[in-house]
Protein backbone atom coordinates (compact mmCIF):
# COMPACT_ATOMS: atom_id res chain seq x y z
CA UNK A 1 0.00 0.00 0.00
CA UNK A 2 1.06 3.78 -0.96
CA UNK A 3 2.28 5.78 2.42
CA UNK A 4 0.65 8.59 1.02
CA UNK A 5 -3.40 6.34 0.90
CA UNK A 6 -2.37 6.15 5.10
CA UNK A 7 -4.17 9.80 6.13
CA UNK A 8 -5.52 8.01 9.79
CA UNK A 9 -1.95 6.99 10.10
CA UNK A 10 -1.25 10.51 9.21
CA UNK A 11 -3.61 12.17 11.20
CA UNK A 12 -2.56 10.15 14.66
CA UNK A 13 1.10 11.35 14.00
CA UNK A 14 0.15 14.92 14.08
CA UNK A 15 -2.15 14.75 17.20
CA UNK A 16 0.45 13.02 18.76
CA UNK A 17 3.52 15.75 17.82
CA UNK A 18 0.76 18.40 18.68
CA UNK A 19 0.51 16.98 22.25
CA UNK A 20 4.26 16.57 22.74
CA UNK A 21 5.62 19.58 21.59
CA UNK A 22 2.26 21.30 24.02
CA UNK A 23 4.00 18.82 27.02
CA UNK A 24 6.93 20.38 25.93
CA UNK A 25 6.00 23.74 26.04
CA UNK A 26 4.72 23.37 29.24
CA UNK A 27 7.53 21.79 31.13
CA UNK A 28 9.46 24.47 29.90
CA UNK A 29 7.13 27.05 31.74
CA UNK A 30 7.30 24.86 35.10
CA UNK A 31 11.50 24.98 34.24
CA UNK A 32 11.50 28.52 34.01
CA UNK A 33 9.70 29.31 37.40
CA UNK A 34 12.84 27.87 39.13
CA UNK A 35 15.96 28.65 36.97
CA UNK A 36 16.61 31.16 34.51
CA UNK A 37 15.20 31.02 30.47
CA UNK A 38 18.99 30.47 28.74
CA UNK A 39 19.49 27.54 30.60
CA UNK A 40 16.69 25.55 30.03
CA UNK A 41 16.65 26.60 26.44
CA UNK A 42 20.26 25.63 26.67
CA UNK A 43 19.92 22.66 27.72
CA UNK A 44 16.89 21.81 25.43
CA UNK A 45 18.94 22.14 22.25
CA UNK A 46 22.34 20.36 23.92
CA UNK A 47 20.05 17.50 24.95
CA UNK A 48 18.44 17.35 21.45
CA UNK A 49 22.19 17.86 19.49
CA UNK A 50 23.46 14.73 21.15
CA UNK A 51 20.01 12.68 20.75
CA UNK A 52 20.57 13.81 17.15
CA UNK A 53 24.26 12.82 16.98
CA UNK A 54 23.71 9.57 18.28
CA UNK A 55 20.55 8.67 16.04
CA UNK A 56 21.14 9.87 12.81
CA UNK A 57 25.13 9.71 12.13
CA UNK A 58 25.51 6.25 12.72
CA UNK A 59 23.23 5.74 9.50
CA UNK A 60 23.87 9.05 7.21
CA UNK A 61 27.56 10.06 8.48
CA UNK A 62 28.85 13.12 7.42
CA UNK A 63 25.60 13.41 5.33
CA UNK A 64 23.93 14.49 8.21
CA UNK A 65 26.78 17.74 7.91
CA UNK A 66 26.04 18.59 4.11
CA UNK A 67 24.08 21.45 3.10
CA UNK A 68 24.54 23.27 -0.07
CA UNK A 69 22.70 26.63 1.72
CA UNK A 70 24.74 27.05 4.33
CA UNK A 71 23.94 30.64 5.42
CA UNK A 72 20.47 30.40 5.09
CA UNK A 73 20.73 27.23 7.21
CA UNK A 74 22.64 29.25 9.90
CA UNK A 75 19.45 31.86 9.87
CA UNK A 76 17.31 29.07 10.14
CA UNK A 77 18.89 28.12 13.45
CA UNK A 78 19.22 31.73 14.30
CA UNK A 79 15.39 32.44 13.55
CA UNK A 80 14.36 29.50 15.95
CA UNK A 81 16.75 30.45 18.91
CA UNK A 82 14.44 33.50 18.52
CA UNK A 83 11.18 31.68 18.68
CA UNK A 84 12.98 29.77 21.91
CA UNK A 85 13.83 32.67 23.71
CA UNK A 86 10.82 35.01 22.98
CA UNK A 87 7.73 32.30 23.38
CA UNK A 88 9.15 30.38 26.46
CA UNK A 89 10.27 34.43 28.29
CA UNK A 90 6.68 34.95 27.23
CA UNK A 91 5.28 32.21 29.08
CA UNK A 92 6.29 33.66 32.43
CA UNK A 93 3.55 36.22 31.78
CA UNK A 94 1.15 34.76 29.58
CA UNK A 95 -0.69 31.15 29.99
CA UNK A 96 0.09 28.49 28.18
CA UNK A 97 -2.99 27.83 25.71
CA UNK A 98 -3.10 31.59 25.45
CA UNK A 99 0.70 32.08 24.00
CA UNK A 100 0.39 29.19 22.16
CA UNK A 101 -2.38 30.88 20.08
CA UNK A 102 -0.96 33.78 19.04
CA UNK A 103 2.44 31.73 17.52
CA UNK A 104 -0.22 30.08 15.52
CA UNK A 105 -0.72 33.74 13.83
CA UNK A 106 2.20 32.55 11.80
CA UNK A 107 0.79 30.36 9.14
CA UNK A 108 -0.92 34.02 8.62
CA UNK A 109 1.84 35.73 8.84
CA UNK A 110 3.25 33.06 6.08
CA UNK A 111 0.67 34.58 3.75
CA UNK A 112 1.30 37.94 4.03
CA UNK A 113 4.95 37.31 3.18
CA UNK A 114 4.57 35.57 0.83
CA UNK A 115 2.43 38.48 -0.74
CA UNK A 116 5.51 40.55 -0.43
CA UNK A 117 7.84 38.03 -2.03
CA UNK A 118 5.55 38.23 -5.35
CA UNK A 119 3.19 35.10 -4.48
CA UNK A 120 -0.51 35.61 -5.37
CA UNK A 121 -2.48 35.69 -2.05
CA UNK A 122 -6.42 34.98 -2.60
CA UNK A 123 -9.69 37.10 -1.03
CA UNK A 124 -10.26 34.31 1.32
CA UNK A 125 -6.65 33.98 2.21
CA UNK A 126 -6.55 37.89 3.20
CA UNK A 127 -9.71 37.25 5.04
CA UNK A 128 -8.19 34.41 7.17
CA UNK A 129 -5.49 37.14 8.38
CA UNK A 130 -7.69 39.64 9.03
CA UNK A 131 -10.13 37.62 10.88
CA UNK A 132 -6.75 35.86 12.68
CA UNK A 133 -5.63 39.34 14.32
CA UNK A 134 -9.12 40.08 15.41
CA UNK A 135 -8.82 36.81 17.21
CA UNK A 136 -5.81 37.83 19.04
CA UNK A 137 -7.07 41.30 19.71
CA UNK A 138 -10.23 39.22 21.42
CA UNK A 139 -7.59 36.82 23.19
CA UNK A 140 -5.61 40.50 24.67
CA UNK A 141 -8.82 43.24 24.45
CA UNK A 142 -8.14 46.08 26.43
CA UNK A 143 -8.74 46.11 29.57
CA UNK A 144 -8.02 42.52 29.73
CA UNK A 145 -5.46 40.34 32.22
CA UNK A 146 -3.27 39.66 29.34
CA UNK A 147 -3.53 43.64 27.75
CA UNK A 148 -0.17 44.08 28.70
CA UNK A 149 4.07 44.46 27.04
CA UNK A 150 4.05 40.74 27.78
CA UNK A 151 1.99 39.95 24.64
CA UNK A 152 4.37 41.20 22.50
CA UNK A 153 6.96 38.18 23.71
CA UNK A 154 4.42 35.58 22.02
CA UNK A 155 3.53 37.79 18.57
CA UNK A 156 7.22 38.34 18.31
CA UNK A 157 7.83 34.76 18.69
CA UNK A 158 5.22 34.41 16.21
CA UNK A 159 6.81 36.79 13.50
CA UNK A 160 10.34 34.68 13.97
CA UNK A 161 8.16 31.52 13.61
CA UNK A 162 7.35 33.10 9.92
CA UNK A 163 10.73 33.92 8.97
CA UNK A 164 11.49 30.31 10.30
CA UNK A 165 9.14 28.61 7.82
CA UNK A 166 9.88 30.63 4.92
CA UNK A 167 13.48 29.86 5.08
CA UNK A 168 12.52 26.29 5.74
CA UNK A 169 10.65 26.41 2.63
CA UNK A 170 13.53 27.33 0.36
CA UNK A 171 15.69 24.20 2.31
CA UNK A 172 13.41 21.90 1.55
CA UNK A 173 13.99 22.05 -2.13
CA UNK A 174 17.89 21.78 -1.63
CA UNK A 175 18.86 19.89 1.71
CA UNK A 176 17.37 16.48 3.62
CA UNK A 177 14.93 17.28 6.42
CA UNK A 178 17.49 15.15 8.62
CA UNK A 179 19.99 18.09 7.74
CA UNK A 180 18.08 20.69 8.59
CA UNK A 181 16.96 20.37 12.18
CA UNK A 182 20.59 18.83 12.33
CA UNK A 183 22.53 22.47 11.74
CA UNK A 184 19.46 24.07 13.54
CA UNK A 185 19.90 22.23 16.99
CA UNK A 186 23.65 23.18 16.38
CA UNK A 187 23.50 26.29 15.84
CA UNK A 188 21.65 26.27 19.08
CA UNK A 189 23.31 24.66 21.33
CA UNK A 190 26.65 27.03 20.03
CA UNK A 191 24.73 30.19 20.79
CA UNK A 192 23.02 29.51 23.83
CA UNK A 193 26.21 27.99 25.00
CA UNK A 194 27.55 31.30 25.15
CA UNK A 195 24.85 33.05 26.27
CA UNK A 196 24.27 30.77 29.47
CA UNK A 197 27.86 31.15 30.89
CA UNK A 198 25.99 34.42 32.14
CA UNK A 199 23.31 32.85 33.56
CA UNK A 200 24.28 29.57 35.22
CA UNK A 201 22.51 28.32 37.99
CA UNK A 202 23.07 24.67 38.71
CA UNK A 203 19.81 22.38 38.29
CA UNK A 204 19.14 19.62 40.78
CA UNK A 205 19.93 16.13 39.65
CA UNK A 206 16.28 15.45 39.15
CA UNK A 207 15.54 19.25 37.20
CA UNK A 208 18.27 18.51 34.70
CA UNK A 209 16.80 15.46 33.95
CA UNK A 210 13.77 16.86 32.70
CA UNK A 211 15.82 19.59 31.16
CA UNK A 212 17.46 16.64 29.24
CA UNK A 213 14.05 15.88 28.47
CA UNK A 214 12.72 19.08 26.58
CA UNK A 215 15.58 18.19 23.88
CA UNK A 216 14.33 14.70 22.92
CA UNK A 217 10.29 15.78 23.13
CA UNK A 218 11.17 18.55 20.89
CA UNK A 219 12.97 16.31 18.64
CA UNK A 220 10.17 13.43 18.79
CA UNK A 221 7.56 16.10 17.85
CA UNK A 222 9.06 17.17 15.15
CA UNK A 223 9.98 13.75 13.70
CA UNK A 224 6.44 12.87 14.06
CA UNK A 225 5.74 16.14 12.46
CA UNK A 226 7.76 15.32 9.75
CA UNK A 227 6.67 11.37 9.11
CA UNK A 228 3.45 12.15 9.33
CA UNK A 229 3.63 14.03 5.70
CA UNK A 230 4.84 10.49 4.54
CA UNK A 231 0.83 8.83 5.15
CA UNK A 232 -1.31 12.09 4.08
CA UNK A 233 -1.04 15.61 2.46
CA UNK A 234 -0.13 18.80 3.89
CA UNK A 235 -3.51 20.05 3.06
CA UNK A 236 -4.94 16.71 4.54
CA UNK A 237 -2.91 17.27 7.73
CA UNK A 238 -2.64 21.16 8.51
CA UNK A 239 -5.67 21.48 9.92
CA UNK A 240 -5.16 19.21 12.74
CA UNK A 241 -2.00 21.07 13.68
CA UNK A 242 -4.32 23.36 15.47
CA UNK A 243 -4.87 20.60 18.19
CA UNK A 244 -1.41 21.90 19.58
CA UNK A 245 -3.71 24.88 21.00
CA UNK A 246 -6.40 22.63 22.56
CA UNK A 247 -3.14 20.48 24.04
CA UNK A 248 -1.62 23.40 25.48
CA UNK A 249 -5.23 24.72 27.21
CA UNK A 250 -5.55 20.93 28.67
CA UNK A 251 -1.88 21.13 29.46
CA UNK A 252 -2.17 24.73 31.27
CA UNK A 253 -4.97 23.36 32.94
CA UNK A 254 -3.69 19.99 34.29
CA UNK A 255 -0.19 21.31 35.32
CA UNK A 256 -0.70 25.93 36.32
CA UNK A 257 -4.09 25.44 37.01
CA UNK A 258 -5.39 28.11 34.49
CA UNK A 259 -8.88 27.50 32.23
CA UNK A 260 -8.94 29.96 29.84
CA UNK A 261 -11.99 32.86 30.48
CA UNK A 262 -14.50 32.97 27.20
CA UNK A 263 -13.17 35.72 25.35
CA UNK A 264 -10.05 33.79 24.99
CA UNK A 265 -11.60 30.89 23.68
CA UNK A 266 -13.89 32.42 21.42
CA UNK A 267 -10.31 34.25 20.73
CA UNK A 268 -8.63 30.83 20.17
CA UNK A 269 -11.89 29.85 18.26
CA UNK A 270 -11.42 32.83 15.25
CA UNK A 271 -7.32 31.42 14.81
CA UNK A 272 -8.30 27.89 14.45
CA UNK A 273 -11.13 28.97 11.58
CA UNK A 274 -8.93 31.34 10.33
CA UNK A 275 -6.44 28.61 10.08
CA UNK A 276 -8.74 26.14 8.79
CA UNK A 277 -10.10 28.47 6.02
CA UNK A 278 -6.40 29.10 5.14
CA UNK A 279 -5.37 25.43 4.76
CA UNK A 280 -8.30 24.67 3.01
CA UNK A 281 -7.83 27.29 0.50
CA UNK A 282 -4.32 26.62 0.14
CA UNK A 283 -5.00 23.01 -0.78
CA UNK A 284 -7.83 23.52 -3.18
CA UNK A 285 -4.97 25.93 -4.85
CA UNK A 286 -2.80 22.83 -5.07
CA UNK A 287 -5.75 20.69 -6.62
CA UNK A 288 -6.19 22.85 -9.33
CA UNK A 289 -2.62 23.61 -10.36
CA UNK A 290 -2.01 21.41 -13.47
Amino acid sequence: MNNSHRPLLGVLLILVSCLTLASHDGLSKYLTQLYPVFLVIWARYLSQTALMIALFTPRMGRRVFHTLRPKLQICRGLSLISVSMLFISGLSYIPLAEATAVIFLAPLMVTIASKLLGEQVSRAQWLAVGFGLVGVMIIVRPGGALFTPAVLLPFGAALSFTVYQLITRRLSATDHPVTSNFITSLVGSLVMSVLVIFNWQTPTLHDALMMAALGAMAMSGHLLLTNAFRFASAAALAPFTYSQIIFAGVVGMIGFGHTPDLGAMVGMAIIIASGLVMAYVQGRQLRLRP
